[in-house]
């Protein structure tokens, strides 16, 4: 064998190892996608649940647009639906790391800094699953940090889900790419409470579903009026009442003791 044969045997050996190489890693990669975690918003509570496997981990305090829901391009409206997180943002970077462009400026704010408003701390950027939300990539919707805290917990956003910084790291820490979100019209179907003590699966009930009447509790009407005898009274009794009604009481009356020849 030429030592240029050998020298081209040994160059395909190396391009099918790094063929190899390449699809490993694809398939690493696809596998390291998040599909344990729920993510599950609800607008009319202002609350997020995390969900691992069908079981509640923890709730979180949001804010969603202060200009209401929808999908529609330069809306500022939170999109409804099936999204899952496509990227994950700001690994490391300190609470209050404030962002633009999804880049970290370098600055560092503290909670309600009087005057801002910036993306901090982390950002998981949204992707839509349904027709109805695909553009949620595109218009740039994320899960993400805010510096104005005092506004969670109430509409205030431009379309993205805000959450309290120590919030969101948390929750970047305990989800990947791939996890699924669900923001609803309806409120979460199980509080920390509640999902400790119970283990149906994900769901979400209406919060304005209307709650049963609370019971009323009349007296009972007597069915009978009381017998006067069974009355007690301190100078009156049975007899007297018989009496003074016109009745025959001498049946009733007993015999003084000095009239049986007995001691008083």
């Amino acid at each position: 064998m030429s030592a240029v044969t050998k020298i081209q045997l040994a160059g395909c050996a190396s391009l099918l190892a790094l063929s190899l190489s390449t699809t490993s890693c694809a398939v690493q990669t696809s596998a390291k996608r998040d599909d344990l975690h729920v993510m599950e918003v609800s607008v009319p509570q202002q609350k997020m649940a995390l969900y691992r496997q069908g079981e509640l981990v923890k709730t979180y305090p949001v804010s969603t647009s202060k200009f209401g829901l929808g999908s529609e391009a330069g809306s500022y409206r939170t999109p409804l639906g099936k999204m899952e997180v496509a990227e994950k943002i700001g690994a490391g970077k300190p609470a209050g790391a404030v962002f633009k462009s999804r880049k970290w400026t370098g600055e560092v704010i503290k909670p309600d800094a009087p005057g801002r408003d910036p993306i901090v701390s982390r950002i998981l950027w949204l992707n839509g699953l349904e027709p109805k939300n695909k553009n949620t990539y595109s218009r740039c919707i994320y899960i993400h940090g805010t510096a104005a805290e005092r506004d969670i917990g109430r509409p205030a956003s431009y379309g993205c889900v805000r959450m309290k910084s120590r919030d969101v790291i948390d929750l970047y820490n305990k989800v990947g790419e791939g996890s699924k979100v669900f923001v609803l019209r309806k409120g979460l179907w199980r509080d920390v409470e509640k999902g400790l003590e119970m283990g149906e699966p994900i769901q979400a009930l209406p919060v304005t579903e209307p709650l049963s009447p609370p019971l009323v509790f009349q007296p009972a009407e007597p069915t009978a009026a009381m017998p006067v005898w069974n009355q007690v009274g301190t100078f009156r009794t049975g007899v007297d009442v018989l009496g003074e009604e016109g009745y025959d009481v001498g049946y009733l009356t007993l015999p003084e003791p000095s009239e049986l020849g007995l001691d008083g």
